[in-house]
């Protein structure tokens, strides 16, 4: 909480501590740890990156099983944004990709490539690299790692530009997945139900 204006504040530094606490205790008695991405920002800008950065690596380094809430929070869960979701996505899946164990194997670590180059020489044209060149780094949803001449003849598009248009085409190709007709039938019929009978008791 921001003491000064009673706002929920995350993705700060007493935060992520309180992560690297949290975890701690859940090993100290043996019990599982959920933990959050979370940001306390108002939109999408540099403040909402680097909260959800800090709350990323708070989660990651207090040994979190389960990420609830991971994708797309602004003003500490009041609000949600697409954009910010498919920003976190790519953030998720980069340090996914920075936690899946080094391949330190003899035939990835391609000995037989650096003895065939030797001093001076590149590796482009090897067939260890022309093997490798296509899987061996994550490929961004978001992040542009073009040269800036290049990314400017494609219009300088903005990080915030590019989610937006990402999270519109998935929602226009989303197909909902196939239930079989009887089952769907009593769903409906059970929520019509419970709605009927006032839901869930909020007694709060």
């Amino acid at each position: 909480v921001d003491m000064k204006s009673g706002a929920p504040a995350f993705g700060t530094p007493e935060y992520m501590k309180a992560q690297l606490v949290g975890g701690q205790l859940a090993r100290r008695y043996n019990i599982p740890y959920r933990t959050s991405n979370t940001c306390a920002a108002n939109t999408v800008d540099a403040q909402a990156a680097y909260e959800s950065v800090f709350s990323l690596w708070g989660a990651i380094q207090g040994g979190g099983n389960l990420m609830m809430h991971a994708a797309g929070w602004l003003e500490g869960g009041l609000r949600c944004s697409y954009e910010k979701t498919i920003l976190d996505i790519d953030l998720l899946q980069m340090v996914a990709e920075f936690l899946t164990p080094l391949d330190l194997s003899e035939e990835a670590l391609g000995f037989d490539a650096i003895q065939s180059v030797g001093p001076g020489g590149h590796f482009f044209g090897t067939q260890h690299t022309q093997d490798r060149y296509k899987t061996a780094f994550y490929s961004p949803i978001i992040s542009d790692w073009r040269n800036f001449e290049t990314w400017a003849e494609a219009g300088s598009p903005t990080a915030l530009e590019k989610a937006n248009r990402v999270w519109k085409e998935r929602l226009a190709s989303y197909e909902e997945p196939y239930m079989d007709p009887a089952i769907r039938e009593e769903l409906n019929a059970f929520v019509d139900k419970r709605r009927s009978e006032g839901g869930a008791p909020t007694d709060f």
